[in-house]
């Protein structure tokens, strides 16, 4: 389990008015930057139960286009980010989604694409600025950004594992959790490792020279 800080108690320090609906939703779009790796050039996001309904009027479309623009929750851009996206040429499309009774109120659906890349995840604002990713890539993940995080697609044959932990092992970094998930037997395999030590941004390009590996990212430790 993740420490608890005064923080996640007292609420984070946020533009907005509500911690769910702007300062969870920054960090989602912070979130589905990261697992993209760049800015987006266009983007639909789907807004789920609590966020479709009241989210607009709390800031959510603004906070969470300004953590696809990098902004933290305390940037005062938040406000602008809108005008700042089209300024800068991102193509942004919001849509209402029913994700079903069993999603979080506070869910929110990305499908992001940069030239040739494309991603797709979701994720939940939970209360208190705190958020859980949900789905990366079409795969059931849970991990919150509370920890140094690698997500690895890659094929499900033997030794995977081992050549990936052997990588953190090399750089003596500890393992908090790790979690794999596979569609089918020898097809293709997704690998969510958070780390309770900086994981330094080349090891993502190493382990993504193993010629079975499909596609790596590094989510970096989300501040309070």
């Amino acid at each position: 389990m993740p420490e608890v800080s005064v923080f996640d108690v007292i609420g984070p320090i946020m533009v907005g008015p509500s911690s769910s609906h702007t300062a969870g939703a920054a960090r989602l779009g912070l979130m589905a930057r990261a697992l993209l790796g760049d800015t987006p050039d266009r983007v639909v996001i789907g807004l789920h139960g609590s966020f479709a309904q009241t989210g607009k009027g709390h800031g959510t479309d603004r906070a969470v286009v300004g953590g696809l623009l990098g902004f933290a929750p305390d940037d005062d851009r938040i406000r602008a980010s809108l005008a700042i996206a089209e300024a800068q040429g991102m193509d942004v499309t919001f849509e209402e989604v029913d994700l079903g009774s069993d999603a979080h109120p506070n869910s929110v659906v990305f499908d992001l694409w940069k030239g040739d890349t494309q991603l797709h995840c979701a994720g939940a604002s939970i209360g208190g600025g705190m958020i859980r990713v949900t789905n990366v890539q079409g795969y059931p993940v849970s991990f919150s950004g509370a920890y140094e995080t690698l997500v690895v697609v890659a094929e499900d044959r033997p030794g995977t594992i081992n050549a990936v932990t052997s990588w953190l092992l090399m750089y003596n970094l500890n393992i908090a959790t790790f979690k794999v998930e596979r569609r089918e037997r020898g097809g293709e395999a997704i690998m969510v490792l958070e780390s309770d030590d900086a994981v330094p941004d080349h090891l993502a390009e190493a382990i993504s020279d193993f010629p079975w590996v499909h596609w790596v990212r590094h989510v970096p430790r989300l501040k309070s």
